[in-house]
């Protein structure tokens, strides 16, 4: 079976094949660094992460854009209020960004460009669109979009000009034709720093928010590449707005495919900062290993909504231990996945159908079971070489079940030996004691007729 993937634009699932044989370019729009990064950020650097990894496993070539934003209007607030400038800020932010993402084993993109680096390209794309008559200058030195001169509006949110027309509570301002307008150019103002202004054609001043990302994108990958993904809440109006731009100056498709990862949810409600329910990357690493938190976030689908909570986490965690305690009977085998293996064509199938990692994780869990039942080394190389392909089970299956005890192997040795003086004495008061105060460490004893062995409470 083919890889198959869902189209936002077509609203369809549609079989991939991208512009060139055996090479995929695609771009995701990432962070606006004025903070640490969250769990929605996470979330879908992680979702990407799976897709160009499974794009790798499946031989193609990947050349994996994800930009970082390092000028807007939050940006320069923040600067300002900590009396830094703004390279100094987003440098700041863009390394605890890499250290936080970098503890989840989210790989490195081929290119991260920062917006600051591309103005150059913003001003070329805007100076093309007013020749085209997509863009117009404000009485305020703004330079504005005119969206209903762009014929294909609102075909990427499925919204057509009339319905966003109907829904517009924003009077005409700053100069704008239209209220369903956007900025591409913003003109400076007196009151910020020296260093959030470009000089340009138009005047002095800085680019808008969504014509960073037509110039990235283009600029690395092409006026056209096979895959633009982002979160849900970019859908509109960031990427539709994107098309506009870059269709409506280059006149051909941005974009084959338009991927967006769902929503993180808590109690019902999207996490947000302005809800003030969300939480950061390192908050959660200060109570949650690193493959915990990067296993919750890829078992679930990414265009399904995540719901995050302890008790999820919490679960996420038992899994994982179900699956290393599997690993940890036998020295996993260096395998070679055959994809006709019946798991192996199983999980194939699985992420092949739009990255179904659900499906896929399942299957790991019948390795597993496989595993527990015949200690084969080779069924665990099996399990180890699958799970790879998502970023788990990659570590020493001792020290990750251990991770929850506060007992080092020697201690637990020793009180296990213990135990069994206790049995031969037949102060079984005793061995009872030890049992159950291993139980609270987190270490569960199993007796058989050739000993007793230990393993990581599930």
């Amino acid at each position: 079976m083919s890889l198959r993937i869902y189209n936002t634009l077509s609203r369809e699932l549609e079989e991939f094949s991208p512009l060139q044989p055996g090479k995929v370019r695609m771009y995701v729009c990432g962070m606006t660094v004025y903070d640490f990064c969250h769990i929605g950020h996470a979330r879908m650097m992680m979702a990407f992460d799976v897709v160009q990894r499974w794009l790798r496993a499946s031989d193609y070539e990947v050349t994996y854009v994800r930009n970082i934003t390092d000028i807007d209007d939050k940006i320069i607030a923040r600067s300002v209020q900590r009396g830094i400038t703004i390279r100094q800020l987003t440098d700041e932010v863009i390394a605890a960004m890499h250290e936080d993402i970098g503890a989840l084993g989210i790989e490195p993109p081929t290119i991260e460009p920062r917006a600051t680096e591309y103005v150059p390209q913003m001003l070329g794309i805007i100076e093309k669109l007013e020749q085209k008559g997509l863009a117009y200058r404000s009485e305020n030195g703004d330079v504005n979009y005119a969206v209903r001169k762009f014929p294909g509006y609102g075909k990427l949110s499925g919204k057509s000009l009339d319905e966003l027309h109907a829904g517009e509570r924003v009077a005409v301002l700053d100069g704008k034709q239209d209220p369903l307008d956007f900025v591409l150019w913003k003109a400076a103002k007196p009151t910020e720093p020296a260093d959030a202004k470009w000089e340009s054609a138009y005047g002095t001043g800085r680019p808008g928010w969504h014509i960073e990302c037509s110039a990235m994108s283009c600029a690395t990958l092409g006026e056209t590449f096979d895959i633009h993904g982002g979160g849900a809440d970019l859908q509109f109006p960031h990427h539709e707005n994107e098309i506009a731009q870059s269709e409506g100056a280059n006149g051909k498709p941005l974009s084959r495919f338009w991927v967006h990862n769902g929503f993180v949810r808590v109690d019902n409600e999207k996490m947000s900062k302005s809800l003030g329910n969300f939480f950061t990357i390192r908050e959660v690493l200060q109570k949650y290993d690193a493959e915990t938190l990067r296993f919750f976030l890829v078992r679930t689908h990414y265009r399904s909504a995540l719901n995050y909570s302890d008790a999820h986490l919490d679960d996420a965690r038992n899994s994982l231990k179900r699956l290393y305690t599997a690993l940890d009977l036998v020295v996993p085998a260096d395998v070679e996945i055959d994809w006709t293996q019946p798991h192996a064509a199983r999980f194939k199938a699985a992420m092949d159908e739009d990255f179904g990692t659900p499906e896929a994780i399942a299957v790991l869990f019948e390795l597993a079971g496989e595993v527990n039942r015949t200690k084969s080394a080779e069924t665990a190389g099996l399990l180890k070489a699958l799970a790879a392909s998502l970023g788990i089970l990659q570590g020493d299956p001792r020290a990750f079940l251990q991770a929850g005890s506060t007992l080092d192997e020697a201690t637990i040795k020793a009180k296990i030996d213990a135990r069994a003086a206790a049995k031969a004495a037949k102060n079984f008061a005793e061995a009872d004691r030890i049992r159950q105060e291993l139980l609270e460490q987190g270490i569960v004893l199993k007796d058989s007729p050739t000993g007793t062995t230990w393993a990581a409470a599930q």
